[in-house]
């Protein structure tokens, strides 16, 4: 993987956050330092926009959390979670954030996909036909070996989790 950065590209990155979520909590019991993880996937290029995209719940327990990502300059965009009359719940976010990254994908230089979701593959093949430098960032431990593969350039998370994690309240 060869990946050119310089000063001049115009980065936009897209956060599946439920894949980092439960990737951090699953791999370390944490959540992730989204400001931090940005920061080094944008590398001093000129960031033009970071998009999360979030899942709302009943309680609204998640509205803070939408504020501190908000005050990081990340965008938001929420959908409800949907439970089923089964009781199965579905949070997915995919064809919005892949909709948003075409739409978006003329006005950048880089596009940085944060998830390790295998069915970003096609969206990151696609992007590179437009002349688009894909990266990708997430936990190599959960993260499909053929979007890494497919990407430019990867950011492996697990490669140093002290960085890219928060700790818990009540944890050491």
């Amino acid at each position: 993987m060869s990946v050119i950065r310089h000063k001049e590209q115009r980065v936009g990155i897209f956060i599946d956050t439920q894949n980092l979520y439960h990737s951090a909590k699953n791999l370390y019991r944490a959540n992730v330092n989204f400001g931090q993880m940005v920061k080094d996937a944008v590398a001093e290029r000129i960031l033009t926009r970071a998009i999360a995209y979030l899942i709302t719940t009943d309680s609204g327990e998640e509205k803070a959390f939408f504020d501190a990502l908000e005050k990081l300059g990340i965008e938001t965009k929420s959908k409800p979670l949907q439970i089923f009359g089964s009781g199965a719940k579905k949070a997915d976010w995919d064809v919005g954030l892949a909709v948003d990254a075409i739409k978006l994908a003329p006005k950048l230089d880089a596009v940085i996909i944060a998830s390790g979701d295998g069915d970003f593959v096609p969206l990151v093949e696609y992007l590179k036909t437009k002349g688009c430098q894909v990266e990708v960032i997430a936990f190599g431990k959960s993260t499909s070996g053929k979007l890494i593969e497919s990407a430019d350039g990867f950011l492996d998370l697990d490669d140093n989790p002290r960085k890219y994690l928060l700790r818990q309240q009540g944890r050491k």
